[in-house]
């Protein structure tokens, strides 16, 4: 883990919220330092995000084996949701 990412790491409560405060006026240094970071937390999110898929599908099989039709499909559903968001997060990174 880069030091990046150990600075954006975090456990899976998402009880956390992101400094999202800005300062009025930035060096140029400073937009070099989080147009680096946005790089990195972009591959971050789409890595992030498999992981959580990995055990999406594995509870959506669970849930087909217990006869909860409907839970699996909705599982299903957040993993094609969760697929267009990284299609999407790699786009962002190819427009940076």
């Amino acid at each position: 883990m880069n030091k990046f990412e150990k600075r954006y790491h975090h456990s899976h409560e998402h009880d956390h919220d992101y400094d999202t405060c800005h300062h009025s006026i930035h060096s140029h240094d400073d937009e070099d330092k989080e147009e680096k970071t946005l790089r990195v937390l972009l591959a971050h999110w789409v890595k992030h995000n498999k992981s959580h898929e990995e055990s999406f599908k594995e509870w959506a099989d669970k849930s087909k084996q217990m006869g909860k039709d409907e839970v699996a499909k909705n599982i299903q559903k957040a993993i094609e949701y969760m697929e267009k968001a990284n299609e999407m997060l790699v786009e962002a990174k190819k427009n940076m």
